[in-house]
C-alpha cells in the first residue's frame, strides 16, 4: 500500500461505496467532525496511496493512529468491508516505512508480552501491591490476585478437587490478565468447574498477538504459531478467552482446531446456577466491549447476566466505544479522555449501593477505573469483570446436573 506497491488489500480499498453509515459510529469522527478522522475518509486515503495518486504525507500516518480501532464501522458497513484487517495492515506498513513510531513504553511492553514467563515474573511485585491494596495507579483495578501461584497450577488443583464431568475447555490466560490481574483468571477457572466443565491450561501459551497488531509491530504470525502447536495439544471442546481483544484475535489466527469464543458466549449457552446475594440494593451497568459485540458479533445472553443474582441493565451507550481501544488510551490519551468523558458522565448520578461497571475485557476494565483519577466520576463505584459476578467463590461444589 506504499511506495507505489499494489498489496493484497488494494481490492479491499475499493470497496467502500461511500454510504456515510460508518460516520455516526465512528468515535472519532463524532469527536472531531473531521472526515478524515473516520472509516470512509482514512480507507479514501489509504486508496489514494496504493493507487499513487496521493504521496505518502505525514497527515495520513496521522490519521491511522488517530483510529480507536473499535471495529463500530464493520457492522454499520452494508459492504462489508474487512476495516479491521486493513486497518492492521496499515498499520503495519507505516511502522515498518517509518512513517509512524511506537512511543519506547509500546515497545517495550510488546517485548515483554511475547515473553510471559518474564513478565510473570517481573509484575509479582506490583501483583503483590495489588493484593495489599498498596498499589495506586489509574488504570490498576482494585483486586486480590495470586502472587505465586499460576492459573495453570490453581486449574490442575482445582480439577483434581472437585473433578467435573462435562466438556473440556482449554483456556488462555492472557498476558496482561495472567501478569497483572491473576485473580480474574482464577474467578473463571472457578465458574467454569463450577458449572461441570473440565479446564485444561496449556504449557506453552503465550501472548495473543493483539498488542503487536494494535501498535503496528511484528511478530504476531510467530506468536499464532506457538498458540497453534500448544492449543493442539489437546482434545477439547472449545478454546476460552476471558479478554474480548485476545478472543478475536485468536479466531482470525485461526489458533486451534476448536472453536474460539468468549467465556461469556460459552456459558450463555449453558444453564447456570443463579448466584445468591446479600446486597440487593447494588445495581450492575453492563458495558460491551468492542471486540466482543463488533469484532466477534456476539451478545452478551440476559440469562448470563441473570445469573450473577444482581439487578443490572445495560449502561447508557453500552455499545459505543469507552476509548480503551487495546492501546489507544496510552497512544492517544486526550482523545481516549474525552469517548471516555461522554460514556462515564451517567455514573455520577446512577442507582444503587454499590454502584458496579462490569464489562468483560481488562483493558477496558483499566480504562473505565480511570474516570475516577480522571476527574470524570465524583462518587465511588467498583469496575469488575462480569465472571467475577459469577464467581462463586472458594467454597463450592460442582453442578453435575449441567451436562448440556
Amino acid at each position: 500500500m506504499t511506495d507505489g506497491k499494489v498489496t493484497t488489500a488494494d481490492d479491499l480499498l475499493t470497496s467502500c461505496v461511500h454510504c456515510g453509515f460508518c460516520l455516526e459510529v465512528c468515535p472519532t469522527y463524532r469527536l472531531t467532525g473531521d472526515e478524515n478522522n473516520s472509516p470512509r475518509g482514512r480507507l479514501r486515503l489509504w486508496r489514494e496511496e496504493a493507487q499513487g495518486t496521493l504521496d505518502p504525507e505525514p497527515w495520513t500516518a496521522f490519521y491511522t493512529t488517530e483510529c480507536v480501532g473499535c471495529l463500530a464501522c464493520e457492522p454499520a458497513c452494508p459492504a462489508n468491508v474487512p476495516y479491521g484487517a486493513i486497518l492492521e495492515q496499515t498499520r503495519r506498513e507505516h511502522v515498518a516505512n517509518a512513517r509512524t513510531r511506537p512511543d519506547w513504553r509500546l515497545r517495550m511492553a510488546g517485548w515483554l508480552a511475547a515473553r510471559p514467563r518474564l513478565a510473570r515474573t517481573l509484575f509479582a511485585p506490583i501483583r503483590a501491591l495489588r493484593h495489599w491494596g498498596l498499589i495506586r495507579h489509574p488504570f490498576v483495578f482494585a483486586g486480590q490476585p495470586s502472587v505465586v501461584e499460576t492459573t495453570a497450577n490453581y486449574a490442575q488443583r482445582l480439577m483434581r478437587e472437585h473433578r467435573p464431568t462435562g466438556p473440556k475447555v482449554a483456556l488462555l490466560t492472557g498476558c496482561v490478565m495472567e501478569a497483572l490481574f491473576r485473580e480474574i483468571n482464577f474467578a473463571t477457572v472457578r465458574v467454569l468447574i463450577a458449572n461441570n466443565v473440565q479446564v485444561v491450561v496449556p504449557e506453552g501459551q503465550t501472548c495473543c498477538g493483539a498488542f503487536q497488531n494494535h501498535a503496528g509491530l511484528p511478530g504476531s504470525e510467530d506468536l499464532t504459531r506457538q498458540n497453534a502447536a500448544a492449543f493442539a495439544l489437546h482434545d477439547v471442546t472449545a478454546i476460552l478467552t476471558n479478554a474480548a481483544g485476545c478472543g478475536l484475535q485468536l479466531q482470525h489466527a485461526g489458533v486451534g482446531t476448536a472453536p474460539v469464543m468468549d467465556v461469556t458466549t460459552f456459558l450463555g449457552r449453558r444453564s447456570l446456577r443463579t448466584q445468591s446475594r446479600r446486597n440487593r440494593s447494588a445495581r450492575v451497568y453492563v458495558d460491551l466491549p468492542c471486540h466482543l459485540i463488533h469484532g466477534q458479533r456476539v451478545e452478551l445472553a440476559e440469562s448470563l447476566l441473570d445469573a450473577t443474582g444482581y439487578r443490572w441493565e445495560l449502561a447508557p451507550g453500552a455499545r459505543d466505544c469507552c476509548g480503551s481501544g487495546g492501546i489507544y488510551n496510552i497512544q492517544k490519551p486526550d482523545n481516549s479522555r474525552e469517548i471516555l468523558a461522554g460514556k462515564s458522565v451517567f455514573l455520577n448520578t446512577a442507582l444503587g449501593d454499590p454502584v458496579i461497571l462490569a464489562t468483560t475485557n481488562p483493558v477496558c476494565m483499566m480504562q473505565w477505573n480511570s474516570a475516577r483519577a480522571l476527574g470524570l466520576v465524583k462518587r465511588p463505584y467498583l469496575v469488575c469483570h462480569l465472571l467475577q459476578l459469577l464467581d462463586p467463590g472458594e467454597e463450592f461444589t460442582v453442578d453435575r446436573t449441567n451436562e448440556v
